[in-house]
C-alpha cells in the first residue's frame, strides 16, 4: 500500500551527498520520481545509479546553486523533466569551524551564499511552481546549530537560524495554496561530510556525551523524517522545525 502517498510524485532533491543522498534514496524507495541536483557530476552519477539499481526512477541536474540564475534554472529544468514539482528538498550546505575573530569576509559570504541564499533562490522557484499547481511539500535541512550557540560555528549557525525563519515565512505565505513548508534540524549525524571531523582525537566521544540518546545519528534517521514531511500524511503540518537529534537540544 502507498500509505505515504509518494508513488509517482515528482521530487527534486538539491544536494547529492550525505543527507541529500539519503533523502533522495528514501523518497525513491517510497515510489517518488526523483531529480537530483548537485555541482559534482560524479556524485550525481553514483547516486542515480544506486537509485535505479533498486528499481527507482532518477534524473540528474548538474548545477552550481551559488547563483540566483543557476538555482532557478535548475528548479525549472527539474520541473520540466518531471512534468510537475510535488516535493522539494534542500540539502545543500557546509560548515567552517573557526572562531569569529579568525573568519574573513570571504568565509562569511561563501557560507551565507551556499547555505542560505541557495535555499532562498531554489525555494522561491519551487514555491512558485507549487503555488501554481495548488499544493506541494517543501523540506529544508537545518541544524541544531540554528538554535544552540556552538562556538566556532558563527556563519553556519547564522545561516541555519535564518533558514528556520525563512521556512516559517514561506509556510505562512503559501499555506493558503496548499503548500507545506517545514525544516528538519539534525543533531550530530555520521555522514561523509562529518567523517573527517569525527576522526579527530576526542571529538566523537565529546559529541556523543552531549546526546541524551547516547549515540550519534545515522543519515537514514534524518531521511525518514524528511520523507514523512514530504508525504501525504503531513498535510496539516507547516512552518515546523523538527529536531532529529537524540535529545541534543534538551541539554
Amino acid at each position: 500500500m502507498d500509505w505515504l502517498g509518494l508513488c509517482g510524485r515528482g521530487a527534486l532533491v538539491a544536494g547529492a551527498g550525505g543527507l541529500g543522498a539519503a533523502c533522495a534514496e528514501a523518497l525513491s524507495r517510497q515510489g517518488a520520481r526523483v531529480m537530483i541536483c548537485d555541482i559534482d557530476p560524479g556524485r550525481l552519477g553514483q547516486l542515480a545509479e544506486r537509485i535505479t539499481g533498486h528499481g527507482g526512477w532518477a534524473g540528474t541536474v548538474q548545477a552550481d546553486l551559488r547563483s540566483a540564475g543557476a538555482a532557478r534554472a535548475a528548479v525549472a529544468e527539474a520541473r520540466d523533466r518531471l512534468g510537475c514539482l510535488d516535493i522539494f528538498v534542500h540539502a545543500v550546505g557546509r560548515n567552517d569551524r573557526r572562531p569569529v575573530l579568525d573568519l574573513d569576509d570571504d568565509a562569511w559570504e561563501s557560507l551565507v551564499t551556499l547555505n542560505l541564499s541557495s535555499a532562498y533562490w531554489t525555494g522561491q522557484a519551487a514555491g512558485r511552481a507549487m503555488c501554481a499547481l495548488g499544493g506541494g511539500r517543501m523540506v529544508f535541512l537545518s541544524s541544531v546549530s540554528g538554535l544552540l550557540a556552538h562556538a566556532d560555528h558563527a556563519p553556519y549557525a547564522a545561516t541555519k537560524g535564518g533558514l528556520n525563519q525563512l521556512t516559517r515565512v514561506m509556510a505562512r505565505e503559501w499555506a493558503a495554496h496548499g503548500v507545506c513548508v517545514n525544516a528538519v534540524a539534525p543533531g550530530y549525524i555520521e555522514t561523509e561530510l562529518t567523517s573527517g571531523y569525527l576522526t579527530k582525537p576526542g571529538v566523537r566521544d565529546r559529541l556523543t556525551a552531549l546526546v541524551p540518546h547516547g549515540r550519534l545519528g545515522q543519515p537514514g534517521e534524518v531521511a525518514d523524517a524528511v520523507t514523512f514531511l514530504a508525504s501525504a500524511r503531513s498535510g496539516f503540518i507547516t512552518g515546523h522545525v523538527l529536531y532529529v537529534d537524540g535529545g541534543r537540544v534538551l541539554v
